[in-house]
C-alpha cells in the first residue's frame, strides 16, 4: 500500500471515528438534558418543552436548506398538497416525541432504555400487516428474547419499588410511534424527493403547530406563565441546547448510515444505548440487581442479533434477486 492510499484510509477512519463518536456524545447528552428538562426543574410542561424543541429544530433546518441549498425540492410547508402528504406523517412524528418525553419524564435514564426497548418488536408486526413482508424465523427468535429482556427489566423496576407504570406505558407508545413514523416515511420521502432534510423541516413545522391545542389542553401555557425561573437565562440555555440535540440527533445518524452502513449505525446505538445505562446508573448513583443488568444485556445481545441477522436475510434477497436478472 502506497503513503497517499495509507493516508486516505486513515482520514476515512478517523473520519467514522469523529462521526461515530459524536453520535455516541451527542444522543447520550439530548437524554440527559431532556431529562433534567423534564423532571429536574420541576416544570411540569412537557408538551412545551417538546414545542420549544420542535421549533428550534425547524427553525435550523430551514436556515440550512436555504443556506447551504440542501434541496432542489422548494420548501412550501403550506402547500395543499405538501401538507396532505405530509401532515399524516407529522402526527405520527409528534406523538413519537411526546411518548418519549414522557416516557422520560417518569422513568430513569438507566431504565429507559429498556423502556422503549419494544420497536424493533412493532416493526416486524407492522412490516407484516402493512407492507405484507415476513420475517425469517431467526428474527422471531431475536424478538422473543427482547421481549424476554424486557419483561425481565420491568419485573425488576417492579421488585426494586421504581417502576412507573405510566413510564413503561409511554415507553411502548413511544416504542410503537417511531415503528410507524420509521415505515410511512419510506412512503412520504419520495413525495419530498427523498429529501430528509426537507422532510425533517415539514415535520417540525407541522409538529410545532400540533403541540399548540395539546399545551393548551394540557395546562402547559398556565405552568410556563407561572414558573419561578421562566426569566432564568440557564433554564432556556438548557431549553435551546435541547433543540439543537434534536437537529443535531437527526442529522449525526444520517451522517452516521452515510460514512458506515445502516448495520453498523444499529450496532453503534446498540453499545451506545450499554454506555448510556452504566452513565446513568454512574451519574444518578443507582444500584442495580443482577438480574437486571442482565435484562439489559439480553436486550442489547437481541437487537444486536436482530439487526445482523435481518442484514444476512436482507443480502441473500439482493444475491437471489442479482441472480435471477442474470437469468
Amino acid at each position: 500500500m502506497s503513503s497517499t492510499q495509507h493516508e486516505t484510509l486513515l482520514r476515512k477512519y478517523i473520519r467514522i471515528f469523529l462521526v461515530v463518536s459524536g453520535y455516541w456524545v451527542i444522543s447520550i447528552l439530548t437524554v440527559f438534558v431532556n431529562k433534567t428538562l423534564l423532571s429536574d426543574l420541576n416544570l411540569e410542561a412537557p408538551f412545551f418543552i417538546a414545542f420549544y424543541q420542535t421549533v428550534v429544530t425547524a427553525l435550523i433546518c430551514l436556515f440550512m436548506l436555504n443556506r447551504f441549498k440542501q434541496s432542489s425540492h422548494e420548501v412550501k410547508p403550506f402547500d395543499s398538497q405538501t401538507m396532505r402528504n405530509v401532515i399524516p406523517l407529522a402526527v405520527m412524528f409528534t406523538s413519537m416525541i411526546a411518548t418519549n418525553n414522557l416516557c422520560l419524564k417518569y422513568v430513569s435514564v438507566a431504565f429507559y432504555y429498556i423502556g422503549r426497548s419494544l420497536t424493533t418488536i412493532f416493526n416486524v408486526a407492522f412490516t407484516y400487516l402493512i407492507l405484507g413482508d415476513k420475517t425469517s424465523k431467526r428474527c422471531i427468535f431475536f424478538c422473543f428474547l427482547i421481549i424476554f429482556g424486557f419483561y425481565l427489566g420491568v419485573d425488576q423496576e417492579n421488585l426494586a419499588g421504581s417502576l412507573s407504570i405510566s413510564g413503561t406505558i409511554f415507553g411502548i407508545l413511544g416504542s410503537l410511534s417511531l415503528s410507524l413514523y420509521s415505515i410511512f416515511t419510506k412512503r412520504v420521502l419520495p413525495k419530498v424527493d427523498e429529501n430528509i432534510w426537507v422532510l425533517s423541516c415539514y415535520n417540525n413545522i407541522y409538529s410545532s403547530i400540533i403541540f399548540i391545542p395539546l399545551m393548551l389542553l394540557n395546562g402547559d401555557i398556565t405552568e410556563v406563565l407561572q414558573y419561578d425561573r421562566l426569566f432564568d437565562p440557564f433554564f432556556w440555555i438548557l431549553m435551546t441546547v435541547g433543540g439543537v440535540c434534536g437537529f443535531s440527533i437527526g442529522f449525526l445518524t444520517t451522517l452516521q448510515i452515510k460514512v458506515t452502513s445502516a448495520l453498523t449505525h444499529n450496532i453503534s446505538g446498540t453499545a451506545k444505548a450499554c454506555a448510556q445505562t452504566v452513565l446513568a446508573t454512574y451519574w444518578y448513583d443507582e444500584v442495580k440487581s443482577m438480574l437486571w443488568w442482565f435484562s439489559n444485556m439480553i436486550v442489547l445481545l437481541g437487537s444486536a442479533g436482530y439487526a445482523r441477522v435481518k442484514q444476512l436475510d436482507m443480502e441473500k434477497k439482493h444475491r437471489q434477486s442479482a441472480a435471477y436478472t442474470k437469468v
